[in-house]
């Protein structure tokens, strides 16, 4: 999920704003974050819906429903914003993926928690504090060093 300004740093100021959009989203729509790794402009989310529901489109219309309903309305807007009276704080459409099999999952996980590393955010995973990272730790997955620098 990215926001139209890449340059912008929301998602890590306002990381209380978005915890608490997802734990409104979990408790109307549930779901289980498996891993996550929440960038200045962007995260990366892998999560495990119920059984027999597949809605995701709504899920995130939610999480950025609540927190662009939170924050102060000066983010420059396009023209087809306004008309749509649209807030300019997100991109449109974002990326999906159905987890096929434990080794695409893994596959995932490890791509979420390398993101902040990839985008020179944190030397190692392990230091970037709005992840999942530590989790997988405390269950064993990954060793606190694992893919240093």
């Amino acid at each position: 999920m990215n926001l139209l300004d890449r340059r912008s740093r929301l998602l890590v100021d306002h990381i209380g704003l978005l915890r608490e959009a997802f734990r409104e989203t979990r408790r109307v729509r549930p779901f289980d974050v498996l891993a996550i790794a929440v960038l200045p402009d962007h995260l990366h989310c892998v999560w495990r819906l119920p059984v027999g529901d597949a809605d995701n489109a709504n899920r995130w219309a939610q999480i950025k429903s609540h927190v662009s309903r939170r924050l102060p309305k000066d983010e420059a807007r396009s023209r087809r914003r306004i008309v749509r009276r649209e807030r300019g704080l997100w991109q449109r459409r974002y990326w999906e993926h159905l987890i096929r099999d434990e080794d695409d999952l893994r596959r995932h996980v490890d791509y979420v928690h390398l993101n902040p590393v990839k985008h020179g955010h944190a030397p190692r995973a392990c230091d970037w504090p709005y992840s999942s990272f530590p989790r997988w730790v405390a269950r064993g997955v990954y060793a606190w060093e694992w893919m240093g620098q």
